[in-house]
């Protein structure tokens, strides 16, 4: 068993005070930090695939897997339709599928269904002759089948460009950026089942055109995303919408709070939205920013070209409980090839890694694995690349971040480690005794999160002193 971390409580009148001298006394302590270390993983050389575009999801086996826009074997697309791979955490890659035309080009982010098997968009292609993309399943092992070709407008979406996200009731919803019925050609939200039954749920007008990005369905059941452009400031807008087509604008953006909205909001775990705008802020080079379910907005930071310029990537919380992003360019390198950045849910932001060209430009779609590393792609350089990225966790993995007394109970919360055990244990004098598991309080962490764990006292709850026993 590891090292515990613990820290006391003593009575109610005095716990505010003591818990915060036991974080000051956490934050000096000494921790094994990993080298931040950049490993390019694959390159593409054109005929396995081109321009990897979009990011990487890692599916219940283990392994990622990612599509490129472009790289065919297929005649009939000039080798640009498109193609869907697996990937190891070691490297090794494995093409699934290559599209041919009929079947969709330029395939979109991937998303794994309860089913197990992965579901995608492609946004041109089919066997309509508007070429106005498909939808599709596909297995691991690589059987595609289409699930369902768009008409185009003025009844239908066309070109969905953005993946698609499986809500809780089953179905999969998602967004054109093209086509629907209010004769603008603006986009549409639609809702599809993993057999193929479509609904349309809305169609963009005045409220908002090209929906590019992904959903994602908040905590509430809703599902919430962007638009490019649209709104009062022209830049785009932030919208909720629900399962059956409720829709509501929840702010519009211009040129100072960033716009062209093109990524998908990520839900963090104090219930607010975290996002990018590749363009607009202070300096026009992007944005990121914060939005809460009902729509107050906070601008976090705008990029000034030398910590990132373009943040083009959708942002993923890390399992220290701070966002981590990529920027299309910038940087301190000459040739401003990009950079990933982290930056904390108030707004610190910090450079990660910058790339020097030899290791890639222009990277996208950060996704953290199970070991806690982070894996994405490049496409700025030739025909592009997957990389993966070690980052010390800041704050280190099991120190405790945040310690809370809520009436007789106390929550703690603590960024934790893949695959370790968390057990709160009691005693009412460290110097003598035996520590105690308190019962119902244990959780096994399979993917690496800021864990909150609750004793709830009740109202005879003694003093004493708490630590969390690690294993293995």
């Amino acid at each position: 068993m590891k090292d515990r971390i613990w820290f006391g409580r003593t009575s109610e009148k005095v716990i505010r005070l003591f818990i915060a001298i036991i974080l000051l006394i956490f934050a000096g302590r000494s921790f094994n930090a990993r080298a931040q270390t950049e490993t390019n993983l694959y390159w593409f050389n054109g005929i396995d695939g081109s321009n990897p575009v979009f990011g990487l999801v890692q599916g219940h086996d283990g392994n990622f897997y990612g599509v490129t826009v472009g790289g065919a074997t297929q005649d009939v697309c000039s080798g640009h339709c498109g193609t869907i791979f697996k990937i190891s955490s070691n490297g090794s890659l494995t093409n699934l599928y290559w599209f041919s035309g009929s079947d969709g080009t330029s395939p979109s982010w991937l998303v794994q269904g309860s089913d197990g098997n992965f579901y995608g968009t492609a946004a041109y292609g089919g066997t309509n002759a508007c070429n106005c993309g498909t939808v599709f399943r596909i297995s691991p092992s690589g059987s595609l089948t289409t699930l369902y070709t768009f008409n185009g407008p003025p009844n239908d979406g066309a070109v969905p460009w953005a993946g698609l996200v499986q809500g809780s009731d089953g179905n999969l919803y998602g967004t054109t950026t093209a086509g629907g019925t209010n004769g603008c050609n603006c986009g549409t939200v639609f809702q599809i089942s993993p057999g193929g039954n479509y609904t349309s749920l809305h169609s963009f007008g005045p409220d908002g055109q090209r929906p590019i990005a992904a959903l994602v369905q908040g905590s509430d059941g809703n599902f919430y995303g962007t638009t490019q452009r649209g709104g009062r400031g022209g830049g785009g807008i932030a919208f909720r919408i629900s399962p059956s087509g409720s829709f509501t604008n929840l702010h519009s953006f211009g040129s100072a709070d960033g716009n062209q909205l093109v990524n998908a909001l990520t839900q963090g775990t104090d219930g607010n939205f975290y996002g990018t705008a590749p363009n607009g802020g202070a300096t026009g080079f992007g944005t990121v920013f914060r939005i809460s379910p009902s729509g107050s907005f906070t601008n976090l930071h705008s990029f000034s070209g030398s910590d990132g310029y373009g943040p083009n990537s959708v942002l993923v919380q890390g399992s220290d409980g701070n966002f981590y992003g990529t920027t299309v360019g910038g940087g301190t390198n000459p040739c401003e090839c990009g950079i990933v950045f982290r930056i904390s849910p108030s707004g610190s932001l910090t450079t990660v890694y910058t790339f020097s060209g030899s290791d890639g430009a222009g990277p996208n779609g950060l996704v953290q694995g199970s070991d806690g590393s982070f894996y994405g792609n490049t496409y700025g350089d030739g025909n592009g690349s997957v990389f993966k990225l070690s980052v010390p966790l800041n704050p280190p993995a099991n120190q405790i971040s945040v310690a809370q007394v809520l009436g007789n109970d106390l929550a703690v919360s603590v960024p934790s480690v893949a695959g370790e055990t968390y057990q709160l244990q009691f005693i009412t004098d460290p110097a003598c005794g035996i520590w105690s598991n308190i019962p119902g309080v244990s959780v096994t962490n399979c993917l690496g999160a800021l864990l909150t764990l609750t004793n709830f006292g009740g109202a005879l709850q003694p003093q004493g002193f708490y630590r969390f026993a690690i294993t293995p």
